[in-house]
């Protein structure tokens, strides 16, 4: 991950101090040549080696990220960033800046030296950097893999200096340098940790200290069912029931009739149907994540079981909005989202491709489909103007982007719909493509209402309490939560402020 530019020319001059240094860096040096160290010679020059650009530590996101736990995906990803950023400052700034040599191998055994010496400068060291910035960026996210890797990481540093490529002062200056990239790295996109929500009272519900009076429905199709599983680990009296995605909506009311608290295993198109029930029932949700984006409980708080079971056992609830829509005689609500126009196209052209040709297949088979240019733009009117769309995007309260990452929400009680429209027209790729990456342009209420959508010329946004369309053609799509229907005519979409009780750690 260095360039191929030698570097190794003296800076000119005479400085005591520096000498100083640069002596004592030397003794340093030589002291750790000398020594003998039985435990590293089978480990530490392979070590080394598997460091080359970066491979060990690619590897080693790859082994986080498999364990499928969302916050170690998260610290993967943040350990792969804050890399990449020290890997670039060393490569452009950081060799070619501080001209050192390299230290001299004779006291090094050749045994340990690498079969292959590196040709830049001495300072700093890359390797280290790169492990001390992936170390940090996964202690960040995640504490408890950080120490896991914090070993590993400390290994690769002090291999540098007993393979006889660089001196004390290089790995320390470098490892440095490297946790400055990984802090820099979370001031550009904070932890999830950093970020906390606004105070809410406390609702009451049930604790439940041996999960006795908590039944929990589980979508076997989730894929994930053993997180109930685990779940009845910390919850033993937990009442645990597995069905088809057929009978969700028939177990879930039976559930309800003999629940204190009703629990939803799934992605999130069973933990709406699991709310709409606890709504109708007067319950409780206590919500385990067992599909694929899982945004509902992410963003509530609740990443597994011990999360989860925490709250029961503590009785730890709070009050949140719920999307409500109705169209004719369809009705329903949502949590997540609710969107018109290409998306619920998408949707339901990947179900239909997907058993045929796999999910990833299907999904770029579906954009191409839905995004091709002859197409044409919903239409639906608003304040009494009939406008084309591409896209119609309402949010269960308000999503905020996080530093240059894609939003999320941070308040589940604000009483808004965030409403993001893509404006019909030529090219519909290119309008969404612009959309996702400028970001909307926000207007207030009034002027939503009062203009029919705001002049922008691709993509607006606004947040609101209640919107009605009107003028949509018998079958238009509509998706919410990942559920499919068809709606047409008038169509209202309203908030409803803390209507639903969830348990949340």
């Amino acid at each position: 991950m260095s360039p191929d530019v030698d570097l190794t020319v003296p800076l000119p001059g005479r400085h005591a101090r520096r000498d100083w240094l640069l002596s004592l860096d030397s003794r340093l040096f030589e002291g750790a040549a000398e020594r003998t160290w039985p435990a590293a010679q089978p480990v530490l020059p392979r070590l080394s080696r598997s460091a080359n650009h970066g491979v060990l530590w690619f590897a080693t996101a790859a082994a986080v990220a498999a364990s499928r736990t969302p916050r170690a995906r998260r610290a993967a990803a943040r350990g792969i960033a804050s890399l990449s950023l020290a890997s670039f400052a060393i490569n452009t700034i950081g060799k070619r800046t501080v001209r050192r040599h390299r230290p001299a191998l004779d006291p090094v055994p050749l045994s340990r030296q690498l079969k292959r010496q590196p040709i830049t400068t001495s300072f700093p060291s890359g390797h280290a950097a790169s492990a001390a910035a992936f170390a940090t960026g996964v202690a960040l996210e995640s504490p408890a893999w950080g120490a896991v890797v914090a070993p590993i990481a400390v290994s690769v540093a002090a291999s540098r200096v007993y393979t006889g490529v660089h001196f004390p002062s290089d790995v320390l200056a470098g490892a440095a340098l490297g946790a400055c990239a990984a802090f820099a790295v979370r001031g550009m996109v904070p932890t999830r940790g950093q970020i906390v929500p606004p105070a809410r009272a406390r609702a009451e519900v049930p604790a439940l200290p041996d999960g006795e009076g908590l039944v929990m429905v589980v979508n076997s199709a989730s894929g994930t069912s053993d997180r109930a599983d685990a779940l009845t680990d910390f919850l033993p009296g937990a009442e645990v029931v597995v069905c088809e995605p057929a009978d969700i909506h028939v177990e879930l009311e039976k559930a309800a009739a003999r629940a204190r608290v009703l629990g939803v295993c799934g992605g999130d198109g069973t933990v709406n149907a699991g709310a709409a029930v606890a709504l109708r029932h007067g319950l409780p949700l206590a919500v385990l994540p067992g599909g694929t984006l899982n945004h509902f409980a992410y963003d509530l708080g609740v990443e597994g079981p011990r999360d989860l079971s925490k709250a029961v056992k503590q009785g730890d609830a709070v009050r949140v909005d719920v999307g409500r829509f109705r169209s004719g005689a369809t009705r329903g609500v949502f949590l997540n989202t609710l969107s018109l126009g290409v998306y619920p196209e998408l949707v339901r052209e990947r179900e239909h491709w997907a058993p045929r040709i796999g999910g990833w297949s299907a999904g770029v088979l579906a954009a191409l489909r839905v995004l091709r240019a002859d197409r044409h733009p919903l239409e639906a009117e608003v304040g009494g103007r009939t406008r084309p769309l591409w896209l119609l995007f309402a949010g269960n309260g308000t999503c905020h982007r996080v530093g240059i990452a894609s939003g999320r929400r941070v308040d589940l009680a604000d009483g808004r719909l965030d409403i993001r429209i893509v404006h019909g027209g030529r090219r519909p790729a290119l309008r969404l493509l612009a959309a996702a990456v400028a970001g909307p342009f926000t207007l207030p209420h009034s002027r939503l209402r009062s203009s029919g959508w705001c002049p922008h010329p691709a993509h607006a946004a606004a947040q609101v309490h209640r919107l009605r369309l009107s003028g949509l053609a018998p079958g238009t799509l509509l998706a919410f939560d990942g559920e499919v229907t068809d709606v047409e005519g008038d169509l209202t979409l309203k908030e409803q402020p803390e209507a639903l009780t969830v348990y949340r750690p």
